[in-house]
């Protein structure tokens, strides 16, 4: 691992009841000490998929200049905060690991967490100023505002609303008032027709990969029907990079050695061939979909896609999970289902000197994507011209 290879120590007075306690911050280097530390830490602490010990190590793996900030008060463990530095351009950037792949963000929090915010966040920045000079930005996007009673404490940091909304489905009254009202019987009547078609197409199955070659094999096919999907919508295949495909397959095969698994590949075969995948990760009460994509071929008409999302989140309602979760991104397919909206925060703080301009910038082109996002008419003319683009 390259990067902050040694830890730095910045220390702070911070308000905890009444008395003043102390703040030490740290940088060290997501290396096999680094990342056995902050599995530990994790052993008595709340966090989301994306910052959970599991997929820091996926992506450590297969990436350079990852690292772990950490935070103690009164020398108590107290805040631990994984992230990757990537060059954009002529600058560095520190952003969540895995990049645009990281949704749902939260820093893991000590269970006895109970610190200043705006003293916490303090803290980090000096240390990473001190320790990593190096780095011009601190962009941290798509974070959840609270999470497990928590509201989140690098929200004292200069934010915005993240441009994409997230969408979700409560399912604490079952598949049965989901599909409650004519929408629901729509759905059903849809469904029944989908299995028709799939049964005289060769039959179906739904299944999850179980051995290392179905994470292979279902990985591949994603991978393979993504990249056209994308190339057909004129937009950049952010699962292209290798590096990104070889974290993916560390953190599903990695995921099998465990029960249950916090991270789940689900296929769609039709006569043989896999047809539908997703990628979810699984919390104590949500079923998170992090990635999906479907075959366009001679059974797109079948909506195999659709088809999955249908079986995946019957399973989930009566595997007894609370929520499904669509993850970012406002589709027509989501709306159709979800009931429950999340907005989430987009933290760009500026570090160094010239950080601190681009930060600006970057902030309010964050501010117009998502005035643009949430205008139908200039998202169906940025379809167009991305089709145009492709032609």
């Amino acid at each position: 691992m390259s990067g902050a290879a040694s830890a730095h120590e910045g220390m702070a007075p911070v308000s905890k009841e009444g008395e003043a306690a102390t703040l030490t911050a740290g940088v060290a280097a997501a290396d096999e000490r680094g990342i056995a530390a902050y599995r530990r830490f994790c052993e008595n602490a709340v966090f989301p998929p994306p910052q959970s010990p599991d997929w820091l190590a996926a992506w450590a793996s297969h990436h350079n200049d990852v690292l772990v900030v950490t935070l103690h008060v009164d020398e108590a463990p107290a805040l631990a905060l994984p992230l990757v530095v990537e060059r954009s351009g002529v600058f560095r950037m520190a952003r969540f690991v895995g990049g645009t792949h990281a949704n749902g963000n939260f820093p893991a929090l000590s269970l006895a967490y109970g610190a200043d915010s705006r003293q916490v966040t303090g803290a980090l920045v000096a240390a990473l100023r001190q320790q990593r000079p190096d780095i011009d930005i601190l962009a941290l996007e798509r974070q959840r505002t609270t999470f497990r009673g928590h509201a989140n404490p690098l929200a004292a940091l200069p934010h915005a609303t993240s441009p994409n909304v997230s969408l979700a489905v409560d399912l604490t009254g079952g598949l049965e008032q989901v599909l409650r009202g004519s929408s629901g019987k729509r759905r059903r009547k849809k469904h029944r027709s989908q299995v028709r078609k799939l049964e005289v197409a060769g039959g179906y199955r739904r299944y999850a990969a179980r051995t290392v070659e179905e994470v292979d094999l279902l990985l591949d096919a994603f991978f393979r029907m993504k990249h056209h999907r994308f190339a057909k919508m004129g937009i950049s295949d952010v699962f292209d990079d290798p590096a990104v495909q070889a974290s993916f397959r560390i953190l599903f095969m990695n995921a099998l050695q465990l029960s249950p698994p916090p991270f789940v590949l689900h296929a769609l075969e039709v006569g043989g061939v896999v047809r539908a995948v997703t990628g979810s990760s699984q919390t104590e009460d949500t079923l998170i979909c992090e990635f999906s994509t479907f075959a366009e071929d001679e059974l797109a008409h079948a909506s195999p896609g659709d088809f999955l999302f249908y079986e995946n989140i019957a399973a989930a309602a009566e595997d007894g999970f609370a929520v499904y979760d669509f993850s970012v991104g406002d589709e027509a397919y989501k709306r159709i289902w979800c009931d429950l909206e999340t907005h989430h925060a987009d933290v760009i703080a500026g570090l160094s000197s010239r950080g601190h301009v681009v930060a600006a910038v970057l902030r309010t082109w964050s501010r117009a994507k998502r005035f643009i996002k949430t205008s139908p008419v200039l998202m169906q003319i940025v379809r167009r011209l991305r089709r145009r683009g492709q032609s």
